[in-house]
């Protein structure tokens, strides 16, 4: 039976190609996804592109009744709310409402990106981060301003500053990223945004910079399992996965 051990929905905007290879590339066994792409308007410019995104993030909160209560009748453990810049855009601690609207769409607890990413920072204890983003300067402002408002020093960070088309990117990109953000007292580096590709760099960037390295799509699998109550080791696809 598909589905045996957990069923975990996912609500991703309607662009964004990254999410959906890297989740079942890291789904454990027994664990199956499903996918729901928000509701926005069509924009002139890459699904991806800067221009724009403030107003595509408001459309994505705004277009999620009929993908939500979609994802309700394969009867999820968890619906994910897979778009880290929804939470910035809100800022920390004024986003209840939206994860009580999910939950009640979707029938099943409700978890945000950004709050995956909290609890793995929490899980290993991280005070002092390292932040990268490959967001416009405005939503990279909003999101080093939750990071801080969530209790965390930001002593390392970086923005790539060329990004065209988030959708568009690389993990050689992301490991640059990471590369770049990290600082020497960080105790932990998150790479921020679903839609940017770090599953496969993970380990390495670990090894190379002998800490923790989270990304958005690792902690919304690793926090949806624990809430499916589904816990394993997970190799290949960095520290977080890898310990259970």
């Amino acid at each position: 039976m598909f589905g045996r051990r957990a069923r975990i929905g996912v609500l991703l905007p309607p662009g964004n190609p990254t999410v959906e290879p890297e989740l079942y590339r890291m789904a454990p066994d027994g664990v199956s996804l499903h996918f729901a792409r928000l509701e926005a308007p069509p924009s002139d410019g890459p699904p991806g592109g800067a221009a724009g995104m403030e107003e595509r993030t408001r459309a994505y909160r705004e277009g999620l009744a009929g993908p939500a209560a979609a994802l309700g009748q394969v009867r999820p453990a968890v619906v994910v709310l897979a778009h880290t810049a929804s939470s910035y855009a809100l800022g920390f601690g004024n986003e209840q409402a939206l994860i009580d609207r999910i939950a009640s769409l979707g029938g099943a607890p409700a978890l945000l990106a950004a709050h995956a990413a909290l609890a793995a920072l929490r899980h290993f204890g991280v005070k002092r981060l390292a932040l990268g983003t490959p967001y416009p300067e405005s939503i990279s402002r909003q999101g080093k301003a939750y990071w801080e408002a969530a209790g965390f020093q930001i002593v390392g960070y970086h923005r790539l500053a060329d990004v065209a088309d988030i959708y568009a990117e690389s993990e050689e990109r992301a490991h640059l990223l990471g590369r770049r953000a990290d600082a020497l007292d960080a105790e932990a580096v998150l790479l921020s945004g679903t839609g940017l590709p770090t599953v496969g760099v993970l380990e390495t960037l670990e090894r190379d910079l002998g800490k923790p390295v989270i990304s958005s799509n690792q902690a919304c699998l690793w926090r949806a399992l624990r809430l499916a109550g589904v816990r394993e080791a997970i190799p290949g696809f960095g520290r977080l996965l890898r310990e259970p």
